[in-house]
């Protein structure tokens, strides 16, 4: 069979830097969109082909290599992104919506609990499977149950059933592939909702440099300390590898402000981990996944 009688929103040599909050990244192989009716057969047909996929979101937690991605991008996007306001406080939504998008309908229905991700820019399934957080919030806190796909069929996992931690769930471990999430809100006042996430975005833009193409947070952090501040403490404020460089505004974050490369980016987060690991006996994580040829 024809992968284009699969999906119908197929592209070769699609540059990556397109697709990434970081804009860079070399060129996917196939670059494949699919609708929410073609996904399973789409994963069915390229693990019994077994052709090498890969598959992302929003590309807001992503570094993609210069040298690009081989085989399929599988990109949950607009396709996959259907929003459904239910009945009990609860809201569905695909994969491929943007967190945020969800965020503001919830508000826009008087729904409270997730003012915290109004301003995280990834995508539901991306989400899910980091536990996304801000602001004294996570995913865990308001999924009512996950749908994904597991071995070519369709699953649904309970809130318990995710394992749920600090920037983990069940589907990083698992390769499960996130579909939908169904997310229990209560009602609450609207205005005090949209003020509230009014805050939190004013927050957000006071202390982030959300001007600049970066990843969001690059690292984990660690028990007992802050990322930024061991960052800080290193001397690394500014920190500069060729057009990518730690934030004067917030040092946890790596920004691409002079059209840096992947491999750029990739020193300068490597030379941060050396540098406090020398510095405070601290190895940061990265909450960045890279992922293809460098």
């Amino acid at each position: 069979m024809d992968l284009k009688k699969v999906v119908r929103n197929i592209k070769y040599n699609e540059p990556m830097s397109k697709h990434t909050t970081f804009r860079v990244g070399g060129p996917a192989d196939i670059f494949a969109e699919p609708e929410a009716h073609e996904l399973l057969d789409l994963i069915r047909y390229l693990n019994e082909s077994g052709q090498p996929y890969t598959v992302i979101g929003n590309g807001s937690n992503l570094l993609v290599g210069d040298k690009g991605i081989r085989g399929v991008v599988v990109a949950l996007k607009d396709g996959i992104g259907d929003i459904d306001v239910e009945e009990d406080c609860e809201i569905y939504a695909g994969a491929g919506a943007l967190l945020s998008r969800v965020a503001s309908e919830a508000a826009a229905c008087g729904l409270t609990g997730l003012e915290f991700a109004s301003g995280i820019p990834g995508s539901v399934g991306g989400a899910i499977a980091m536990n996304a957080g801000a602001y004294d919030g996570e995913m865990k806190d308001v999924v009512s149950y996950v749908n994904a796909i597991h071995d070519n069929e369709f699953v649904k996992y309970g809130c318990n059933e995710m394992d749920f931690s600090y920037r983990h769930s069940r589907i990083l471990d698992s390769g499960d592939i996130v579909v939908g999430v169904c997310i229990k809100l209560a009602f609450g006042d609207m205005g005090t909702i949209r003020a509230k996430m009014s805050e939190l975005n004013q927050r957000r833009a006071d202390k982030q440099p959300i001007n600049l193409p970066s990843a969001g947070s690059t690292f984990k952090r660690p028990e007992g300390y802050f990322a930024g501040k061991l960052i800080q403490d290193a001397g690394l404020r500014g920190y500069r590898v060729g057009g990518a460089c730690v934030s004067e505004k917030h040092c946890g974050f790596v920004v691409n402000d002079q059209n840096a490369t992947a491999a750029e980016i990739k020193q300068l987060i490597e030379d941060v981990q050396n540098k406090v690991f020398e510095d405070a006996g601290v190895r940061l994580e990265t909450e960045v996944r890279m992922i293809g040829e460098f």
